[in-house]
């Protein structure tokens, strides 16, 4: 059993505490169809089954998943799940993620929400690192970031301490939350554009986003635009926040 909890990556949440402040954090209604990706114990699931309509749990583990209907008995509104959540079909009415996600699969997990239409938000326990990286906490924006900002709002929540969990991990984790915007901050027939415009700048040719663009669009044109935006036209591609892309993507693209 330890082995394979160390191949899949679980660490099991069991603080109470910690558990309602990843649900409270979730800000779910209660008509909510939520999807739980690695339910392990069920300790998450039985909380989320006490506030939502609905919660679909999958678990991967088998030994797991076996004993899962037995612990959610008490909780008729759960479906449990034998499986990979990677490999599941999203729903198509609105509904968000909530999970204590396995560490070595994050990256994949938050891609499948960011491709899923009716996801409303996700609201995921990750690695404290992994939410800062994604958020700006290090004073530089990822790439994901930058690019799915116009559709998605990115925030790190709570600090959750790795004696939260068992076994305990070796760093601290944090709630990251990723939430669907109402309306994109970009017409909708523009959000290619934008994307594609984002993927040319963070190639980092020349050093700068300024220089990288120059390389695209005329250098006083760039040098211009900047200077209107009050940007730094120094700063590297991944110290320029995602409030300033989209500034300067409409500033050169009309």
């Amino acid at each position: 059993m330890a082995r394979r909890r160390k191949t899949l990556s679980q660490n099991f949440l069991h603080h109470p505490a910690a558990v309602q402040r990843l649900v409270r954090a979730a800000a779910l209604p209660p008509d909510a169809l939520v999807v739980e990706p690695g339910a392990g114990e069920g300790v998450l699931t039985r909380a989320l089954a006490g506030r939502v309509r609905r919660v679909v749990a999958y678990e991967i583990d088998p030994a797991l998943a076996a004993r899962l209907p037995d612990r959610l008995r008490a909780h008729p509104n759960v479906r449990t799940v034998r499986g990979d959540f990677l490999r599941a079909r999203a729903p198509r009415e609105p509904f968000a993620v909530v999970g204590n996600i396995p560490y070595a699969r994050t990256s994949d997990i938050v891609r499948w929400c960011l491709g899923a239409p009716a996801l409303t938000s996700a609201t995921l326990l990750t690695q404290l690192e992994y939410a800062r990286k994604r958020t700006g906490g290090y004073g530089r924006w990822s790439l994901l970031t930058v690019r799915t900002w116009p559709e998605y709002a990115w925030r790190q929540g709570a600090r959750v301490g790795r004696e939260c969990f068992t076994p305990v991990p070796r760093t601290d984790s944090a709630v990251l939350r990723l939430e669907r915007r109402a309306a994109p901050l970009l017409p909708p027939e523009r959000l290619a554009d934008y994307r594609e415009f984002v993927d040319h700048g963070f190639t980092g040719v020349g050093g700068s986003l300024a220089a990288t663009l120059a390389r695209r669009y005329r250098t006083r044109r760039v040098r211009a635009a900047f200077h209107r935006l009050g940007m730094d036209a120094a700063a590297p591609v991944g110290a320029v926040p995602p409030e300033q892309w989209l500034r300067v993507f409409t500033e050169l693209t009309g």
